[in-house]
């Protein structure tokens, strides 16, 4: 296998994985209700419970809240499915570059700078919801974790151009 067919395989890899957790994110975002009381379940039939209380409390504080919501105002939760679209949309989004990474390299890009606006949007709307800071600091490591692939991407995708300026990157992708 030819350097440059070894480097697309890389850039694939990291690709896949970065999709896969994209949808699974967006995937889980649909039950959140259910989620709530499994995860609530959890930490009070383990240890878990005892070795975090302030994650056992805001579990039931927003475990409350979502069941409220579910029985009286349920349209509420729209907006959960619409995260979850959205993740799923943006999943699919990044096919372009799993095809043909060089030419839709700013769809990687794209991703990094959603990335890093998740700190921002954290740090401004956490405080504003009653979000706990903890939790708005595992909310932005969301972007912070999710850029690292991207980065590592991007930088892979760049080492491919310059391999071989001119030749077109698409080969199928095994379906």
């Amino acid at each position: 296998m030819s350097e440059r067919n070894a480097l697309l395989r890389r850039i694939r890899v990291w690709l896949v994985v970065f999709i896969v957790c994209l949808v699974l994110s967006g995937l889980t975002a649909f039950p959140l209700v259910h989620e709530l009381h499994w995860t609530q379940s959890l930490l009070r039939n383990t240890p878990l419970g005892d070795w975090l209380p302030g994650l056992s409390v805001w579990i039931d504080r927003v475990r409350y809240g979502l069941d409220s919501a579910d029985a009286e105002y349920p349209f509420l939760l729209y907006g959960t499915d619409w995260l979850a679209f959205a993740h799923l949309v943006i999943a699919v989004a990044f096919y372009g570059p799993l095809r043909d990474p060089v030419r839709n390299i700013w769809v990687v890009e794209f991703g990094m700078i959603a990335c890093a606006g998740i700190v921002p949007l954290a740090l401004i709307c956490g405080p504003i919801r009653g979000i706990p800071l903890w939790w708005s600091v595992i909310d932005m490591s969301f972007g912070v974790f999710g850029v690292i692939p991207l980065y590592v991407v991007r930088r892979k995708v760049k080492a491919l151009e310059a391999m071989g300026a001119g030749e077109p990157v698409a080969v199928p992708v095994p379906v």
